[in-house]
């Protein structure tokens, strides 16, 4: 063989010599990556919007008081598991519409009520009388009694509720489930008052003419 005939064996094809296979390979290299990132705005969209719910949509409204029933329910020293019905529902929720929480009563007057769910990823928590501990199944996070936070991954304690004795009975104001935007408790200012037969109750006082104007006062 010649020098000239290697020269030419060893020339690369280019141009509208160069294979077909090469385009098709090109043209799946860019196919899969978009497929990749199509895949990867899906995943972060419910991510994206847990983050960012709380700034176009105002969750406050989508709290209201929800009757827990009599406190004959609840003994003193107990903390006992309530169910209620989530004010934020709709036509196919079905029994997802039945929201647990758990009541401690401490004494006569005072409540503590606390989200069933776990500070760190939501999970579902359990109270054990013997121990007198809260304690979440996932991820091994337990609480004291009082819900603070007591060992395990939570950030912080349990997410308590607002809540109101009127007439014997036990009110919470429930709805939008907290997180690490949406707090549970609210400052006093920021909840409605509770109507009951037509009277507005605050921290389970009747609401004067006089505490409404003070409270528009800037």
């Amino acid at each position: 063989m010649t020098d000239v005939e290697h020269d030419e064996q060893q020339t690369p094809l280019t141009g509208d010599t160069a294979p077909a296979g090469d385009d098709r390979r090109g043209f799946m290299f860019k196919f899969g990556a978009a497929l990749m990132g199509l895949g990867g705005l899906v995943i972060s969209a419910p991510i994206v919007g847990y983050i960012l719910s709380p700034a176009v949509k105002d969750w406050k409204k989508r709290r209201s008081w929800i009757d827990l029933g009599g406190l004959d329910q609840y003994p003193i020293g107990r903390t006992l598991l309530a169910t209620y019905r989530n004010p934020v529902h709709g036509p196919t929720v079905g029994i997802a519409d039945e929201l647990p929480c758990w009541v401690r009563r401490i004494d006569e007057s005072t409540f503590q009520v606390f989200y069933i769910n776990c500070a760190h990823l939501g999970c579902p928590v359990h109270w054990f009388e013997e121990s007198r501990l809260f304690m979440c199944p996932c991820h091994g996070g337990v609480y004291y009694e009082n819900g603070d936070r007591a060992s395990g991954p939570p950030p912080r304690g349990l997410f308590e509720y607002d809540w109101q004795v009127v007439r014997g009975k036990l009110y919470v104001f429930a709805g939008e489930m907290p997180n690490l935007q949406i707090p549970g408790k609210l400052p006093e200012d920021d909840l409605t008052p509770l109507t009951v037969d037509g009277i507005d109750y605050r921290d389970g006082q009747p609401v004067t003419p006089d505490d409404d104007t003070e409270g528009a006062r800037p």
